[in-house]
């Protein structure tokens, strides 16, 4: 039994039993792929996988249940490979970080700043997704950290910590009847067409939850993918903005009017999260206290220790 066997195995799940897929992801090829997973089920005297013809289609029960310790037997091997470069060269390696666009283009400036000051010799390298995307990659070890808001708690195998809370503000154009001054409510803000999140987004549902709550259809003109996006059409005249606070910067967006809205809608939770036993190099626990001041490196350690 080797390692190729269990990549070929855990690849073909990852890619729905299409082992030309596998192949790719693999750098391999198909043949190559199937002669792996033969391999394997002779090793074990069980067959793994259901065929049909010359496809398989599923997993058997035996293949169902050695899946979970091919998945703990490849993340421990990635985990001695960490801990080898962990001593070999303690200040210097390759740091992943899969987020939303929002973290990415507002909130994590600041820290990977400070964070290069402190490890100039490290790569940081960010990924960019939806918050479900932003769990999925963490899962399949893409990554070392994700940040996310709302989503991140619902995944067991991630060992998930707070980071900070926060709410929306709402864009207009100046001389727009919302800015007179009046108090902002739902209400009001369902008379006029609006610019918001895509629904991939978990804080959004917190957006259609107040207006549903209220028995208010709210008009939504566009949905988009990022705040830039949102507060581009917004100066257009399109409609009136809905983004997350961290995403009105006075200095740059001096064109547009941000109205507080954070008593019309629940706040939002962005989280931090790391495999559950993924190995962390000493530099990785200093980038989520960078991020997160409060969460230390003993505070995630915790955390890894009781999700175990």
């Amino acid at each position: 039994m080797n390692f190729q066997q269990l990549r070929a195995m855990r690849e073909a799940v990852r890619r729905g039993f299409n082992l030309t897929e596998a192949a790719e992801a693999l750098h391999t090829s198909q043949p190559g792929v199937s002669r792996q997973i033969r391999e394997l089920e002779d090793e074990l005297g069980v067959e793994i996988f259901v065929r049909a013809g010359k496809r398989v289609t599923g997993l058997t029960p035996p293949g169902r249940g050695v899946l979970p310790i091919i998945e703990r037997l490849l993340l421990e091997a990635e985990n001695l490979k960490r801990a080898g470069a962990e001593y070999a060269r303690e200040d210097s390696g390759a740091l992943t970080i899969v987020t939303t666009h929002v973290q990415a283009r507002y909130r994590l400036p600041a820290a990977v700043q400070a964070f290069r000051e402190a490890f100039p010799r490290v790569v940081v390298q960010l990924l960019q997704g939806s918050p479900a995307s932003v769990a999925q990659r963490l899962l399949q070890g893409e990554a070392d950290i994700g940040i996310a808001t709302d989503v991140l708690p619902a995944y067991e195998d991630l060992v998930v910590l707070p980071c900070y809370e926060w709410s929306y503000r709402v864009l207009v154009r100046p001389g727009h009847p919302l800015a007179d001054g009046a108090p902002l409510t739902l209400q009001r803000l369902a008379e006029y067409p609006l610019v918001t999140y895509d629904g991939v987004y978990a804080g959004r549902a917190h957006i259609d939850q107040a207006f549903a709550a209220a028995d208010l259809t709210p008009q939504f003109t566009i949905l988009a993918m990022n705040a830039d996006v949102i507060k581009t059409y917004v100066e257009l005249g399109v409609g009136v903005g809905i983004v997350a606070e961290m995403a009105y910067e006075p200095a740059r967006d001096g064109a547009l009017l941000a109205l507080d809205a954070s008593t019309l809608f629940a706040p939002n939770t962005t989280h931090i999260a790391v495999r559950r036993g993924a190995y962390l190099r000493e530099y990785a626990y200093r980038f989520i206290q960078t991020f997160a001041p409060a969460l230390t490196r003993e505070v995630v350690r915790a955390a890894q220790a009781q999700d175990r």
